[in-house]
């Protein structure tokens, strides 16, 4: 079984397929390796494609400790590029995948080619995020108490995951089918440690605008949660660009794959052909 090991030690299963510039997808909390398949499938045909498993994601490690920071997170992603030699690569992150991908960007910019971030960003208002931090608390107890299959019928009931149920009954009842096969040790402590415990974005305002990566942002108009984060990233990231997807919600890549398949290959073609340039300060106006 294919796995790359990190630097505290934790065995990360990944998948590969196709040859080419590097691709490397990272998954949301309440997915894992597999949900990226219809992007390893469609992407791999002109590029190296890798899509893993973080920690306390099976097949990976589920370690027990404090390990589960957003930094442990981030550094599991270039771990994974390190084991397979790659020096710089595309990123596409989901939610808790794009706040790797972001954090890549702004910790190890050298490493990116690209960074895609869709639905990227909830819980980073300033005003509720005590309340975010204790409801992660909660999550994670449930997770402990009643079990991942319990905890999945709830998630999959959320507003923003509501478009993707309206639109493909079938995919999401599939998607929280494996939620509710996730170790809940594993789902217990990420929830605790990454979804509670990592910093607003607000509040690396200075950092953001200095990353020049190459930043496509995707976020589902339906997604309430992220949509001012999204707006934020839009106005500080010095070479973003902003997709906004119509009657969508959080789960992106499932729920509109032909769109964010299109949406993602168009950005990474103009990022290789260096038509992606930092934002001219001529389209900036005055404040």
């Amino acid at each position: 079984m294919p796995h790359a090991t990190t630097r505290d030690g934790i065995r990360i299963y990944f998948e590969e397929a196709g040859q080419g510039t590097p691709i490397l997808f990272l998954h949301e909390f309440a997915a894992d390796y597999t949900n990226w398949e219809p992007q390893m499938r469609y992407f791999s045909r002109g590029h190296r494609c890798i899509t893993y498993s973080a920690r306390g994601y099976t097949p990976s490690d589920v370690p027990e400790g404090e390990v589960y920071t957003y930094t442990h997170f981030y550094t599991d992603a270039l771990a994974v590029l390190d084991h397979l030699k790659i020096e710089r690569a595309h990123l596409v992150g989901l939610s808790m995948g794009a706040y790797s991908a972001l954090q890549i960007g702004l910790n190890a910019p050298q490493r990116a080619l690209s960074m895609t971030l869709a639905g990227v960003g909830s819980g980073s208002e300033l005003e509720t995020l005590d309340d975010w931090r204790k409801q992660c608390r909660a999550n994670a107890e449930q997770f402990e108490t009643l079990g991942s299959a319990e905890v999945a019928k709830v998630t999959r009931e959320a507003p923003s995951r509501i478009p993707f149920l309206v639109k493909d009954p079938r995919g999401h009842a599939d998607f929280y089918a494996a939620l509710a096969r996730h170790d809940a040790r594993g789902s217990a402590r990420t929830m605790r440690g990454f979804q509670g415990g990592r910093p607003s974005i607000y509040t690396m305002t200075d950092a953001i605008r200095a990353a020049a990566t190459p930043a496509l942002i995707i976020c589902g108009d339906e997604d309430d949660p992220c949509i001012g984060p999204s707006l934020f990233l839009k106005k500080h990231l010095p070479a973003a660009g902003l997709a906004m997807f119509p009657k969508s919600g959080h789960v992106l890549n499932l729920e509109e794959p032909a769109l964010f398949n299109e949406s993602v290959e168009r950005f990474v073609t103009l990022v290789e052909a260096g038509r992606w340039p930092v934002r001219d300060p001529r389209s900036v106006a005055p404040h």
